[in-house]
């Protein structure tokens, strides 16, 4: 059975006469009624019975015919999706980011996107996550674009350096490094360390920031998310290296410089090379290339 055969079905039980559907389909009447004889003999009960000169639905065409409008609208649906997700000047954006990234530099750019006119129609779906559930996301087309940290042997992966971001050291208010202004990865060390996660692209940059220092750290929490380890700094619990982030101004920590010439760590604009991109996620890819080399 296929498609040809399911408008067949639908055209013959809403016109009840063969000519008349088969005109209506544009093939000849023999097509038609070979067609309906293989659907009734694939499916074992006759969906059609003679009325007169015409035909009607059996009780078992009546319930096909309720399955089949049902599919058919589906199938309907879905095509016209497509089609909006790939017409310029309307469809579809997954895009998906670290948390870090999400409270100034994502909105600025959709923002930026969305107030020029042709990009109104134009629909964003956005998450958050660690880099390596992103890429993992990216590459099974969950997501269109990504932004992430660099990860290495990910050949079939663009990556395009975007924005980079600060690192900085955050203690709570009463802690014996809370007067300075400016902290080495030195200073650091005594103290317990909130951290990331070994999932995220930010806790290899630390990592590598202590080989670098020779010193072993003292991590005593690893979270996935920024807001989670300021929490706990808060709460005196340690102290954290982390992203230059606007949303730790709502917890009870202070925020110092880090001495250390990798004090910054870049974001990458990801997405999965020769992969097709609608025009929709193309246009807002070639946006945020041109923003971010201003």
């Amino acid at each position: 059975m296929n498609l040809n055969q399911l408008y067949y079905f639908k055209t013959l039980a809403e016109l009840e006469h063969y000519t008349k559907a088969a005109e209506k389909l544009n093939i000849s009447q023999p097509t038609l009624s070979h067609s309906i004889a293989a659907m009734e003999k694939e499916l074992g009960a006759n969906l059609f019975e003679k009325q007169g000169r015409n035909v009607v639905l059996t009780k078992y065409g009546r319930i096909y015919l309720f399955y089949v409008e049902n599919a058919l609208t589906q199938l309907e649906l879905g095509k016209n999706q497509i089609e909006r997700l790939i017409t310029v000047g309307g469809g579809h954006v997954g895009l998906a980011y670290m948390t870090s990234v999400g409270t100034n530099f994502v909105p600025e750019i959709i923002a930026g996107f969305l107030d020029d006119p042709q990009n109104k129609n134009i629909s964003f779906s956005c998450y958050e996550g660690n880099t390596k559930t992103l890429l993992y996301n990216l590459k099974r087309e969950k997501y269109d674009l990504i932004f992430c940290s660099m990860v290495e042997n990910e050949s079939d992966v663009e990556f395009v350096p975007v924005y980079e971001q600060g690192l900085v050291v955050i203690v709570p208010e009463n802690h014996p490094l809370a007067a300075k202004k400016k902290v080495a990865i030195q200073d650091i060390c005594p103290y317990p360390l909130i951290c990331y996660t070994k999932e995220s692209g930010m806790r290899r940059i630390i990592d590598d920031l202590f080989t670098k220092a020779q010193i072993m750290p003292n991590i005593l929490c690893q979270f996935e998310d920024v807001n989670s380890m300021a929490g706990l700094v808060a709460a005196n619990q340690g102290i954290a290296i982390i992203t230059d982030n606007p949303s730790i101004q709502n917890y009870n920590v202070v925020k110092l410089e880090l001495d250390t010439a990798y004090s910054k760590r870049m974001v990458y604009l990801a997405y999965v090379v020769n992969r097709y991109l609608p025009p929709s996620v193309e246009k807002f890819k070639d946006h945020i290339i041109q923003m971010t080399n201003k």
